[in-house]
């Protein structure tokens, strides 16, 4: 049985890579025993790789049930590209592509097979399988088997009939978001027997993290835009129509921006959907419905223009941005009113659906109005601990947010407030009171003769409920109950006290960005050391040859790559062979038009 030396030179030679990402040695074991696992490794942890190199090494071939056709057709291209024999059978496909991946199946010489759920447990699906030597199957996207998952689709449930049809081929389930109660759940429905379970860091320490309560949305979206010129990002809106008007709107701006949504005409979003991948078009304005098999590794930010539904989403959608683990900014604007769009939309499902998905906007919602740090908050929401007192990479660590002044005495009022009401209210009601409202329950209650009515009456009401909000998520308040009851911790008759101080935030429209956000570690040291002027060249160049050879950019190189090239000059072809992610079929393939551009600019710098 091959082991994992032999693993990392497959590595080295195919994909350039020296050392392995965290949890990959792990994996790649897991896959070499022919034991189940689940794996849960965040986006732009190389979980692909995990399964792909194994692959490689295997003597029968290994199959990749994917749920998106796109995502499918970037990995084959991607695993071409750096030598390794992959097809897939889709819908996409004319005859002739596959009758040629059916030659190869049948000639035994693919290493590894994507297929659909749909088209793998369709009609002759298992029939062709039963063919072939079948080494492992590998489930992508896992968290799709899991009701308790952000993207449940019923497809995957049939998935679990695998382990009768083929009992003796290990089967792994790769995720990047699960929580405990989402991979037990796909561990039991796929039957799996005694899996390996391996949980990689949560955390995505080089997306800079920063939310924003809407006041003067598309400004804070140009704001974000002009710091990214030219650069590839993604903005998500809630809605179709808020997908159209944010996409003119930034067209007659002169910004380069493409729609995509489930409205348009299936040859129109995936055109818009080819010229954001082929660079062609720099920002993507989707609903959630674009992105889940995107496999760009170069997307510099992600901006959502809407609160996401749940923290499961935000964790997928926001780790589209920099899968090539360089520095990329993920900007959330969150309203009130898109709580009650989501909740609106969820009214439709069935009981115990629209409580798991009532309960994740509830969570949504805190994380948006918390002012823990947000890498932190993200952490701790999948279950890990999150050591650093500073990130250095959100608003919340970077003192890129206004605090109140005198947070200690409203912090005092509002879990008085809670007190008085002998905390058998909610957030909304204590907030009523605290404003002075004189609705009827108020004045019923008698609630309108407390020492605590009308104590913040000189605050806006989405500033004080949004405090109490805060307050909640720092732990001095606490929900308790089936209608979320406000209760005061311990920790909260410390602040009455007057020993502990919470963070509370200024209200948005008194905000000030003058004095500029700060900007992260992360960004200053990926670009230690790199010609930014040689970088730009090296990315036309990539571009050029993605053009003429029909592949994206990135699966030319990533960013990564060009950033090291740009940092170390390589002369010849030996050294060429040291970049970061430089095998031995990309530099065959590339060398001979890269080194040029390299040798003559500086040669040019030189001279």
């Amino acid at each position: 049985m091959p082991d994992l030396n032999a693993v990392a030179q497959v590595v080295k030679k195919h994909w350039g890579y020296d050392s392995f990402l965290p949890l990959q040695a792990e994996a790649m074991t897991a896959a070499l025993s022919k034991a189940d696992s689940v794996v849960v490794m965040p986006t732009g942890g190389g979980k692909s790789l995990c399964f792909q190199a194994p692959a490689v090494l295997c003597e029968g071939l290994t199959v990749v049930v994917s749920p998106l056709i796109s995502l499918m057709k970037d990995q084959v291209d991607a695993l071409i590209d750096c030598g390794v024999s992959a097809g897939r059978l889709d819908s996409s496909q004319t005859p002739e592509e596959r009758s040629e991946t059916l030659k190869h199946l049948s000639d035994k010489t693919l290493k590894l097979l994507y297929l659909s759920p749909e088209r793998l447990l369709g009609a002759g699906g298992v029939e062709l399988l039963r063919e072939s030597k079948i080494e492992a199957i590998i489930l992508d996207e896992a968290h799709c088997v899991s009701m308790w998952g952000h993207d449940f689709r019923p497809e995957y449930r049939r998935l679990g009939g695998l382990k009768d049809i083929f009992p003796n081929t290990p089967i792994h389930a790769y995720t990047a978001t699960a929580t405990e109660k989402v991979r037990d759940d796909i561990a039991e429905q796929l039957q799996l027997v005694s899996p390996t379970m391996l949980v990689g860091n949560f955390d995505r320490p080089n997306l800079v993290y920063s939310v924003e309560r809407k006041h003067k949305m598309l400004e804070q979206v140009i704001e974000t835009l002009n710091k990214h010129r030219g650069e590839s990002g993604i903005i998500y809106c809630i809605r179709r129509r808020d997908v159209q008007d944010m996409c003119d709107y930034l067209n007659s701006d002169g910004y380069s921006a493409a729609p995509y949504h489930a409205g348009l005409e299936p040859e129109l979003r995936k055109a818009n959907q080819e010229a954001f991948i082929n660079e062609d078009v720099d920002v993507i304005v989707a609903t959630v419905a674009f992105g889940m098999g995107i496999d760009k590794s170069n997307v510099r930010f992600v901006i959502h223009a809407g609160m996401p539904k749940s923290i499961e989403h935000y964790q997928q959608e926001s780790g589209r941005a920099g899968r090539d683990r360089l520095e990329a900014d993920c900007v959330l604007l969150y309203s009130g009113g898109d709580y009650g769009t989501w909740n609106r939309i969820m009214q439709g499902s069935e009981q115990e659906g629209l409580d798991i998905s009532l309960r994740k906007l509830n969570e949504i919602y805190d994380f948006c109005t918390g002012v823990t740090c947000r890498h932190k908050a993200l952490v701790n929401y999948f279950g890990q601990e999150f050591a650093p007192e500073n990130c250095g990479a959100c608003d919340i660590c970077l003192g890129n947010l206004d605090t109140v002044d005198g947070a200690l005495v409203i912090a005092q009022k509002i879990i008085s407030c809670v007190l008085r009401l002998d905390q058998r209210f909610g957030a909304a009601y204590t907030t009523q009171v605290l404003v002075g409202s004189r609705e009827k329950r108020i004045l019923e209650f008698g609630h309108d003769t407390l020492s605590t009515f009308s104590i913040l009456d000189e605050f806006p009401v989405r500033a004080v409920r949004d405090w109490v909000e805060q307050l909640v998520a720092q732990g001095y308040l606490a929900k308790t109950g089936e209608f979320n009851v406000l209760a005061v911790s311990e920790s909260g008759r410390v602040v009455l006290r007057g020993d502990a101080t919470p963070k509370l935030l200024k209200p948005a429209e008194k905000s000030s960005k003058s004095k500029g956000p700060k900007t992260s570690k992360q960004i200053s040291e990926n670009w230690e050391g790199v010609d930014k002027d040689l970088f730009d060249e090296l990315r036309t160049l990539r571009k050029t040859i993605a053009q003429r050879t029909g592949a994206p950019p990135y699966v030319v190189f990533h960013d990564t790559s060009l950033r090291d090239m740009a940092r170390k000059k390589p002369l010849d072809r030996s050294s060429f062979l040291e970049m970061y992610g430089v095998g031995e079929s990309k530099a065959q393939k590339y060398a001979d038009e890269f080194l040029p551009l390299i040798r003559d600019y500086v040669g040019q710098k030189q001279n």
